[in-house]
């Protein structure tokens, strides 16, 4: 789960994590009234679940209140489009008013898990204010990684490594060790799946702050965050995921026109690979779950077809846990519901598969049966190319 990054920050500051003053509004007069408060001299931040915002025209300086306001006018329900929204943007509904700092240094500091080793890695570059992506493509160098034992957190000598990467030194330096144990310690206990702090600003009074913060959560550990569960901006996500999540459906919105249903992860992106093997382009990641119930394939029938790239579908489902006559079950009564504006292609195995396969014969339903993952991925991309 994401959060925006004036709730990033408040997270951060229960930590003693320091950042800049500042002030979410959602009207001008609120704007001017958080200026005035923060000394006149302040950015405005538009507020969205995406990174660049800057070049995107969402983040802007005022030198006054009045300012303020007006800018705080022409971004409210302006669609904001930058390189990680894509063409469609995304509607600001907030905008965060925040102190003008005296900028000496912008660097770089974020934490997330490294798969391969199995540890959370404080990462840090001289770079700050870039896209980290594209400073590790032009030099791997340039970015210092630190793996973090996360139940003995943050050495002391690790964070005077970074410190020393980062390149500074007095007052900076001791600020900076001590930012980074705080923002470790964030990490940890709130569950989060990023921290990154881009940039991660140094003072020409010598303070170290985070002058932008981005926070993910690990949705399997939100039961124990309330709080966080709380921030959800249901508006930053995509609707199709959102209805699929009230389901308890595992969902994600891709951009081709093969509708995929399947039960497990691994199935699901092996799904998707021979999709493409085939020639054709996945619509979504769908996971059904080991132990769904009728109902439930039903609502991800329905929200499978509710995209309207969607031009065939694909169930491929392995009977383990899963029965095969109860994904037949909710297949044939989505159609019945619903209908079928698509061709929809069929490959059943393990338990309970020639029930199901015998429930899907006597429908009447002109649904499409396969042997194999191969065979199912021919016959669904032809169908979705109209072949």
């Amino acid at each position: 789960m994401k959060v925006h990054e004036y709730q990033a920050k408040e997270l951060l500051r229960r930590y003693g994590v320091p950042t800049p003053r500042g002030i979410v509004v959602e009207s001008p007069e609120e704007a001017r009234n958080a200026a005035t408060e923060l000394g006149g001299r302040v950015v405005v931040k538009a507020q969205i679940h995406a990174g660049g915002r800057g070049k995107g025209g969402g983040v802007k300086l005022a030198k006054s209140p009045d300012e303020a306001a007006e800018l705080t006018k022409s971004m409210l329900g302006m669609t904001l489009v930058t390189h990680q929204t894509g063409p469609e943007g995304r509607l600001v509904r907030k905008v965060l008013i925040e102190e003008a700092l005296n900028i000496d240094k912008e660097l770089y500091l974020g934490i997330t898990l490294d798969r391969r080793i199995g540890m959370p890695v404080l990462m840090a570059s001289s770079q700050g204010g870039m896209e980290i992506e594209e400073v590790a493509a032009r030099d791997p160098h340039a970015i210092r990684r630190e793996p973090i034992d996360a139940v003995l957190g943050v050495q002391p000598f690790q964070a005077r490594s970074v410190a020393y990467a980062l390149g500074l030194t007095g007052d900076a330096f001791k600020k900076c060790v001590d930012f980074v144990g705080k923002l470790m310690r964030a990490y940890v206990e709130t569950d989060a799946a990023l921290a990154e702090i881009n940039p991660l600003l140094v003072t020409k009074e010598g303070d170290v702050l985070a002058l932008d913060a981005k926070m993910n959560f690990d949705d399997n550990a939100l039961f124990r965050h309330k709080d966080i569960a709380a921030m959800r901006d249901l508006h930053e996500e995509d609707p199709l995921e959102v209805e699929a999540s009230k389901f308890g459906l595992n969902y994600i919105k891709l951009d081709g026109t093969v509708g995929c249903m399947v039960n497990g992860a691994g199935l699901a992106m092996g799904t998707m690979d021979i999709i493409k093997l085939a020639g054709g382009e996945p619509a979504n990641f769908l996971d059904v779950g080991g132990g769904a119930s009728a109902e439930q394939v039903k609502n991800a029938f329905r929200i499978i077809l509710s995209d309207k790239n969607v031009k065939a579908i694909l169930i491929n489902i392995f009977g383990g846990i899963m029965r095969g006559d109860r994904i037949a079950e909710g297949v044939v009564s989505a159609s019945r519901e619903i209908g079928l504006p698509v061709p929809v292609v069929v490959r059943l195995e393990g338990t309970n598969v020639e029930l199901g396969k015998q429930i899907l014969k006597d429908s009447g339903l002109p649904l499409i049966t396969a042997d194999g993952m191969w065979d199912a991925a021919q016959k669904v991309v032809a169908a979705a190319q109209g072949r």
